[in-house]
């Protein structure tokens, strides 16, 4: 450990037990779906009107370069666990992995999730419930909208299905209202997971915010969630919890943008006609690719007292790091039998400290998240970064060379120039740190494909095992 890192651990640790020696604070995590980077006004977004999450901005601290997985259960288990997918397993989480639910359980805590789980290989019943993975109460959708219906449970129980993804939104945010009005122990402080589903595909919204908007949906949408993004952070306030309550806004993944599905593209069959709406900004490409429209996404922090208000922090940070700085925030042990991808940056987003992160991976392992969505993956070490050889995914609008990449992202965050021949140093030594990271990942074969694939069901019917 180099002496800066000791300096960061002793810091976080004073800063931890100062915390812990007073009252804890309540967190509340809002974690959107396939919301782009400039999608609201306070991240570039010239179209979409949204004050809620602009003000919050102002009373908290932006963070520009922050990170996700570039693509859904993949992100969300990463976000659970504090593990990158290739450990956590996405979509197929198994029940052995430890969510921060669990861990901040065990100091006290009233937990709840409302929303997408995604984590359950979309079956649906699980033994697995979020129940029984930390979560004292929970109400939502095992899976994605995709199609348009969906079943919605409370806690093991399921309660009804639907097709009105219009109100989903609402609904979300009055299941995490009566939570914190009906249910809450007022003697315990608690973390509420609110994973919506908006602006995941089908889109949709309510019929004022459709109406206001025009025929622009995606826009509908998207200033629906920072409106009630308000109506929670009111009830905060109404309940004089704000004060020592603190406040997460990010994406699952960057936006489905990609060109070739608009304008009668593949997917133009969807009820909405035009899912593609999300804007990346700057960025290249977006869900599901591994430039930085895939996982580079918003992030939003407020904590009156303990984050700096109305500032800018660009230092590297992801979601694999919400386990660990929450663990520093509320005196929780982390797990310790077994690897947690993720820093503690407690003194990073209080702006004590540069960020601990040194590296991030894209699409760790991808094999062993079974995932066709994202081919290859690269690593950003400070303002670098390196891309592997890429073939098409699902979503990818292009596959770059077929060679390793090198983008300077300070000098060119939209990924243009690709300096791999100007600098053969520099992609040695991050093919190194990518490889050798690849290296300590679990290996799990990929899902076979064509007649390989229709053999493998027929042996799994059989009580065989699947090559």
């Amino acid at each position: 450990m180099n002496q800066f890192l000791r300096k960061l651990v002793l810091l976080s640790t004073f800063v931890a037990a100062s915390l812990t020696a007073a009252e804890k604070p309540n967190i509340l995590i809002i974690f959107t779906d396939d919301q782009g980077y400039a999608d609201l006004g306070c991240f570039g977004s010239e179209e979409n009107q949204t004050p809620v999450l602009d003000k919050l901005a102002k009373e908290g601290t932006k963070f520009t370069s922050f990170y996700a997985q570039p693509v859904c259960g993949p992100s969300r288990s990463a976000l659970l666990t504090g593990r990158y997918p290739a450990r956590s397993k996405g979509w197929g989480m198994p029940a052995s992995e430890i969510t921060f639910a669990e861990m901040l359980k065990e100091t006290g805590y009233q937990t709840a999730c409302v929303g997408k789980w995604d984590v359950s290989n979309r079956q649906p019943i699980i033994p697995r419930m979020p129940n029984a993975q930390g979560f004292d109460y929970y109400y939502g959708t095992l899976g994605g909208n995709g199609s348009g219906k969906i079943d919605l449970y409370e806690n093991n129980k399921k309660e009804r299905t639907t097709e009105d993804m219009a109100s989903l939104t609402r609904l979300y945010t009055n299941k995490a209202i009566d939570f914190l009005e009906k249910q809450r122990d007022p003697e315990k402080p608690f973390i509420l997971y609110l994973a919506h589903t908006m602006t995941h595909t089908v889109v949709d919204a309510s019929p004022k915010f459709k109406e206001k908007t025009g025929d622009n949906l995606y826009r509908a949408a998207v200033e629906e969630l920072d409106y009630e993004t308000g109506r929670l952070l009111n009830k905060l306030n109404q309940l004089n919890l704000s004060k020592n309550t603190l406040v997460i806004y990010t994406s699952d993944n960057g936006p489905w943008n990609q060109p070739k599905y608009i304008n009668g593209g593949a997917k133009n069959d969807h009820p909405e006609n035009s899912i593609f709406w999300g804007d990346a900004g700057e960025f290249r490409d977006g869900k599901a690719s591994i430039w930085e429209g895939g996982a580079h996404v918003p992030c939003v922090m407020r904590w009156p007292g303990k984050i700096a208000a109305g500032k800018t922090n660009d230092g590297l940070m992801a979601t694999i790091d919400f386990l660990p700085t929450l663990a520093a925030v509320t005196g929780a042990k982390i797990p310790d039998e077994r690897v947690i991808d993720g820093v503690n940056q407690l003194g990073f987003i209080c702006g004590k400290s540069e960020t601990a992160r040194e590296t991030y991976i894209y699409n760790p392992g991808s094999a062993s998240v079974q995932t066709k969505l994202v081919q290859g993956n690269a690593i950003r070490e400070g303002n670098w970064k390196l891309i592997s050889p890429l073939t098409v995914g699902w979503f990818l609008e292009d596959a770059g060379t077929g060679s390793w990449e090198l983008y300077n992202l300070k000098e060119d965050i939209g990924e243009t120039k690709n300096l791999a021949k100007q600098y053969p140093e520099k992609v040695e030594h991050l093919k190194k740190l990518l490889q050798s990271s690849e290296a300590k990942f679990p290996k799990v074969k990929p899902r076979p494909k064509g007649k390989a694939k229709t053999k493998a069901k027929q042996k799994k019917k059989k009580g065989k095992t699947t090559p």
